[in-house]
C-alpha cells in the first residue's frame, strides 16, 4: 500500500508526525519513506510493507498529512504502474526533461579516446541544437587486455568541453561505486559545467551491491541497461533496486539480447518491448541501436541497419536514443565498426525527429479509434 502525502508537506510538521506515528504502530507493517523532487513541488510517499490487505484505505486517507492512498502490487512497487495510480512519470535533470512523452538523443563516443575527438563530437552536437551526449570514461571489457577507458584522468576535459558547448547531460557508464565519487568530485571542482547520468551496463544489471550504492545517491539520475541474458522481469526488478534505495530517477534501456538467433546483428533487437516497459512501469524507455546491431552495414535502400533499428524503437514510443558516433571510427578504441560518421548526424537527427512525429500521429489515430469504440 502507498500513502501519498499532500505536496510539500514539512517533515517537521505535526500533521506529518501524527501520520507517521499512526502508520508505524500498525501491526505487521513497516513504513518506508520515499521523497520525490518534482519540477515545482516535493512529494513524500510512504510505502506500507507487510500485511496490508486488511488495512482500511479510508482510515489511512483520513490521516492529516495524507492526500490519497493506492493499493500496489508486489512487483515494481516504486517504479511500477498500479491501479488508480496517477503519479507522474519521469523527471527533470539539469534543465533536461525525461518522461514517457518526450524524446532525447544521446549521440557520442562509446569510449572517450582523445580530446580532439571529444571536441569535434560536442561541437557538432551543439551546432545541431543537441544538449546531451554519451561519453564512456570507464569501459568494462570481456577481454582483460582490451582498452578499459581513460577513467578519471579524462573527466576534467570531458566535463569542461561539455560546459563550453552547452552539453547538459552526459550518459557515462560506471563499474564501481568509487566512480560516483570521482565524477562528483570532478564536477564540483569545475563548478558543475555539465551533468552526468550514471549508466549501469548490461554486465552489471544484477550487480546488486553496485545498484544499491547508485540508488543511495540522489544527485545523479540513472540509465539502467537491460541484462543481455536475463528476462525482462529480472531487469525491471534491477531498476527497482535503485528506486528502493531512494533514487527513482531511472531510465530503462533496451540494448538487445545476446543470442545467435539475432545474427548477423550483434544482439537480438528487443525494441518491441518499448511500449511494454512503459505499460508496466513509469520509467522513460531508452533504446541502444548501436549495441543491438553492432555494425554500419546498410540495407539495399542505402539506410544502415542501425538507423532502421532506431526508427523501429522511436516509432514504438522510445523516449531516449543512445547511439555511437565517432569523427574517425577507424581510430576508435572501442566499437569503431558500429559507430556512425559525423556527416551522417544531421540526417540521423532528422530521421529520428520524423519517427517521433509519426509516433505522435499514431497516438492520435488510436486515440480517435478508442473514442469511437467507446461511443
Amino acid at each position: 500500500m502507498l500513502a501519498i502525502l499532500h505536496p510539500d508537506t514539512p517533515l517537521d510538521s505535526d500533521a506529518y508526525r501524527q501520520t507517521l506515528h499512526f502508520l508505524e504502530h500498525l501491526p505487521g507493517v513497516t513504513v518506508k519513506v520515499h521523497e520525490v523532487e518534482g519540477a515545482v513541488q516535493r512529494l513524500t510517499e510512504l510505502y506500507l510493507l507487510g500485511d496490508t490487505k486488511s488495512l482500511d484505505k479510508d482510515e489511512i486517507e483520513a490521516l492529516p498529512a495524507v492526500e490519497r492512498v493506492i493499493r500496489i502490487s508486489d512487483d515494481y512497487r516504486i517504479l511500477g504502474r498500479h491501479r488508480d495510480d496517477q503519479r507522474q512519470s519521469g523527471f527533470t535533470y539539469n534543465g533536461v526533461e525525461f518522461s514517457q512523452n518526450n524524446l532525447n538523443l544521446f549521440a557520442g563516443l562509446c569510449a572517450v579516446d582523445t580530446q580532439e575527438h571529444v571536441e569535434i563530437m560536442m561541437r557538432e552536437l551543439s551546432a545541431q541544437g543537441q544538449h546531451c551526449t554519451r561519453m564512456g570514461a570507464y569501459k568494462p571489457r570481456t577481454n582483460p587486455y582490451s582498452f578499459q577507458g581513460h577513467g578519471k584522468s579524462c573527466l576534467p576535459w570531458v566535463f569542461e568541453t561539455a560546459g563550453k558547448h552547452d552539453i547538459r547531460v552526459i550518459a557515462m557508464e560506471i563499474t564501481h561505486e568509487s566512480h560516483i565519487e570521482e565524477i562528483d568530485e570532478c564536477l564540483e571542482k569545475l563548478g558543475r559545467p555539465t551533468g552526468v547520468m550514471l549508466q549501469v551496463g548490461t554486465r552489471n544489471t544484477q550487480n546488486f551491491e553496485l545498484l544499491k550504492a547508485i540508488g543511495r545517491q540522489k544527485t545523479y539520475p540513472v540509465l539502467l541497461k537491460r541484462g543481455f541474458g536475463i528476462t525482462l522481469n529480472e531487469s525491471l526488478n534491477a531498476a527497482e533496486y535503485l528506486a528502493s534505495e531512494g533514487n527513482a530517477n531511472v531510465v530503462f534501456c533496451l540494448r538487445g539480447m545476446k543470442t545467435d538467433a539475432g545474427s548477423p546483428h550483434r544482439n537480438m533487437v528487443d525494441f518491441a518491448h518499448v511500449p511494454t516497459v512503459k505499460r508496466l512501469t513509469r520509467m522513460p524507455v531508452c533504446i541502444d541501436p548501436s549495441h543491438s546491431v553492432g555494425s554500419r552495414d546498410a540495407a539495399p535502400d542505402g539506410i544502415p541497419d542501425v538507423m532502421h533499428a532506431t526508427a523501429q524503437g522511436v516509432v514504438a514510443g522510445a523516449n531516449m536514443v543512445l547511439v555511437d558516433f565517432h569523427p574517425r571510427p577507424e581510430k576508435a578504441l572501442v566499437d569503431g565498426p558500429q559507430a556512425l560518421l559525423m556527416e551522417e548526424l544531421p540526417a540521423y537527427l532528422e530521421d529520428v525527429n520524423q519517427c517521433h512525429q509519426l509516433w505522435k500521429k499514431r497516438q492520435e489515430i488510436y486515440g480517435k479509434t478508442g473514442a469511437m469504440a467507446s461511443t
